[in-house]
Order: C-alpha cells, then sequence, then structure tokens
C-alpha cells in the first residue's frame, strides 16, 4: 500500500456569526472530502502540544511522527534546508519577514504579498549594507527569507509578525531570555532599524507605493535556532516518501525527513497557486515513492488575513481542484492507496493566527471498515473512530 497526506495549512477554524455559526470547513462546499470521509474514519489530531510554538514547523514535523520537544530548533533552520544554505553547528539561522509597518505599528507581516522578484532585490541590498562575514541574508519565497548568524546565541524571544497585526513594532522587538543572548537580541533589532532606514526609499517600495500596495518597510526576524538531528522516515518508519509545497519551511522539512522535494510550476502559496499541477505531480510521485505529502498553503494565508470569504473559496479549489483529482486518479492504480486529509493547525479569522486546537482528520484506508461520520468538519470528526490522537499515533495509524 501506499499513501498520501494532503495538507490544507490552517484550513480548520472557529464558529462564524456571519456564516451562522458554522465554521469556514463547513460553509464550504466539499463533495469530495465528504465523500472521501463516508469512505474513511475520521478523529481529531493534535499537532501542537500546549507547552509549545504554535507554528507551522511544530505542526507538520508532528503529522509526520517526529517528537517535536526533541527535533524542534525553529523554523529558519528547516528554510535554510529547502534553500540549500549550509549551516554549521553553532550558526543560528531564523526567518526574515519583510513587513509593513505603518504609523510605527505592525500593518501586516508579508508587505502585502510581495513578489519574490521584488523581495529579492530588497534582500540583496540589505545583504550588501548591513551583511557580513557573520551576519548573511538570503532570499526566499515571497516575504519569506533567512537570516544565518554566525555564533548566534539562542538566548533570545522572537515574536511572530502573523501573531500581532496592529502592535507597536517597539512592542515585539526581540528579547533577550537570559543575559547570554543579550549581545544577539540587541544585533537583531539594531538590523531591524537599520533596515528601516534602508528600504524605506528604495526604488522597489517607491513603485510599490506609486502603485497603491503596501511598501516591504521593514525586516522581521524569529523562530530562531541550530540545525535539528533528525531520523529519516526510511529510518524511522522504512518508507520513502516526496513532498510538494511552496513553501520554504515544509520543504525543509522534506530535506531533514530524506525526503524528494518536488517543485511545481506556478505553486505560489496562495489562492491562485497552481492547485492542479500539485494534484497532479503528486500522483505522479505516487508511482515510484511509498508517501507523498502534499502541502497547501492558501487557506493559512486567508486565516491570516482574516478574510471569511476567501477562505472558504481556498477550501472549496482544494476540494475541487486537489482532492477529487487525487481520488480520481488513485482509483484506476493498481496498487492500494491511503489517502488522508487534514489541516496542520487551525488559523481562525477571528485571531488571525495559529492555535493549539486539534484538527480534524480523514484516513481512507483501502479495506478498513468506515465510521459513522459522513460530513468532514471540526465537529462532525468527534465521533470518529479514531477519537483523539496525538504524537506519533496518526502516522502510525496512516502507515500500519
Amino acid at each position: 500500500m501506499k499513501y498520501i497526506i494532503i495538507v490544507g495549512d490552517g484550513m480548520s477554524d472557529y464558529p462564524i456569526q456571519e456564516l451562522g455559526g458554522k465554521t469556514p470547513l463547513m460553509a464550504a462546499k466539499i463533495p469530495n472530502m465528504d465523500a472521501l470521509c463516508a469512505k474513511g474514519r475520521t478523529g481529531r489530531l493534535v499537532t501542537i502540544p500546549e507547552d509549545m510554538p504554535s507554528g507551522s514547523e511544530v505542526a507538520n514535523l508532528s503529522i509526520l511522527g517526529y517528537d517535536v520537544h526533541k527535533v524542534y530548533q525553529g523554523r529558519g533552520v528547516l528554510e535554510a534546508a529547502s534553500m540549500g544554505v549550509h549551516l554549521e553547528p553553532d550558526d543560528l539561522a531564523m526567518r526574515c519577514n519583510l513587513i509593513c509597518i505603518e504609523d510605527e505599528r505592525i500593518k501586516n507581516h508579508s508587505a502585502g504579498h510581495i513578489s519574490s522578484e521584488e523581495a529579492k532585490q530588497l534582500i540583496l541590498t540589505l545583504d550588501k549594507k548591513i551583511g557580513s562575514k557573520g551576519i548573511h541574508f538570503y532570499p526566499g519565497v515571497s516575504y519569506r527569507h533567512l537570516l544565518v548568524l554566525k555564533k548566534g546565541i539562542n538566548a533570545i524571544a522572537c515574536t511572530p509578525p502573523h501573531d500581532v497585526p496592529g502592535t507597536p513594532f517597539r512592542d515585539v522587538l526581540v528579547k533577550a531570555t537570559d543575559p547570554k543572548g543579550k549581545a544577539t537580541a540587541d544585533l537583531l533589532n539594531d538590523l531591524i532599524l537599520k533596515s528601516q532606514e534602508i528600504l524605506k526609499n528604495h526604488p522597489i517600495n517607491q513603485k510599490r507605493q506609486r502603485a497603491g500596495k503596501d511598501p516591504a518597510n521593514s525586516i522581521w526576524v524569529w523562530a530562531a535556532g541550530y540545525k535539528p538531528k533528525m531520523k529519516t522516515l526510511k529510518q524511522e518508519f522504512g518508507i520513502q516518501g516526496a513532498v510538494i509545497s511552496a513553501v520554504d519551511l515544509i520543504n525543509g522539512i522534506g530535506v531533514y525527513a530524506g525526503m524528494k522535494v518536488i517543485h511545481v510550476e506556478g505553486a505560489t502559496g496562495l489562492y491562485d497557486t497552481n492547485y492542479e499541477g500539485k494534484a497532479k505531480a503528486a500522483v505522479k510521485a505516487l508511482k515510484e515513492m511509498d508517501l507523498v505529502y502534499l502541502h497547501i498553503e492558501a487557506s493559512d494565508e486567508a486565516g491570516h488575513e482574516g478574510n471569511v470569504d476567501l477562505k472558504i473559496k481556498t477550501i472549496e479549489f482544494l476540494d475541487q481542484r486537489v482532492v477529487k483529482t487525487i481520488m480520481k486518479q488513485t482509483d484506476t492504480m493498481e496498487e492500494d492507496i491511503a489517502i488522508a486529509v487534514l489541516p496542520d493547525h487551525p488559523t481562525p479569522c477571528k485571531v488571525r493566527t495559529h492555535t493549539h486546537d486539534p484538527v480534524p482528520f480523514i484516513i481512507c484506508r483501502p479495506g478498513d471498515k468506515p465510521d459513522e461520520v459522513k460530513t468532514y468538519n471540526e465537529v462532525s470528526v468527534e465521533k470518529g473512530y479514531y477519537g483523539t490522537l496525538a504524537g506519533d499515533q496518526f502516522i502510525k495509524e496512516l502507515i500500519r
């Protein structure tokens, strides 16, 4: 048997008054996920332990069965792996967002979803002007970039910018959690302030403002860590895997997990991503791999924006343009295919950030007797066969 895990990033949510008390997942038209639900077994999965940060890195590591208390080192190191950036053991890597600050407050975490082409010019400018032998900026995708400090001390507390829209930026600058981290915290805050001086009059931002777009007028650093020590999926479970995602973080997890990273043209991480291309690539990868991890980011971004209508649309796109294709094409394959669908974490539109709540999941394995749940949402699966799982229970149930 082979396996595919379809992750609708941030897809689950809280009941919303404007939707009559429904969640976006309940309000969306998802006949294909409901059909898969009726054929399979359901439950809830705790992807983020209460004592861990509610980030996608923790959640996706958990889905793949890793003990996050042992392997978690922040988002930056995973993105470094995806970008091909070599890290020494004492290199401190961290996410470096391009963000928009307005009236001294964080307006958004993405500089209005700046394009990768624009962002690359800004990041290379910063590396030239404030980078050094011990400070390196690496361009990534859209607003997501990388900063590496040689011999940085990870005794610091950083605030994810998507957690604090509207907050005065000076209130959430980097803080030392130990005297050993003070020099690193001071350096990072100095880089943030210097970036604002450099970026405010950059031609890219002048052009964006003339077009009515948010300028990328500051960097924001967070999710710092050192190179993690992880077993591959082959070592842990005896399977070969592939990962398909538009997000460096997810691809970085794939690198450390020993998975083949498959890039799909037109995969943006937003609602306009190449859904069909990713679905076709996943089916193709199943022919040579034991497990395919297909990650779709769009619903998470809609949740961060607090855009209910867009979130519903992204869920329906996932259902009609990904799940339907995969169900149809895997039905004709000679080998049995088990399909799982779940979010990695909730990103409720009301709070516009990730939460620790369990997520609803489906596992549809040929030969398993279905449970009584016929529709897929946060509430219906509470009556599912699996109840509530945590840790490596989900992946072990899928590949047993």
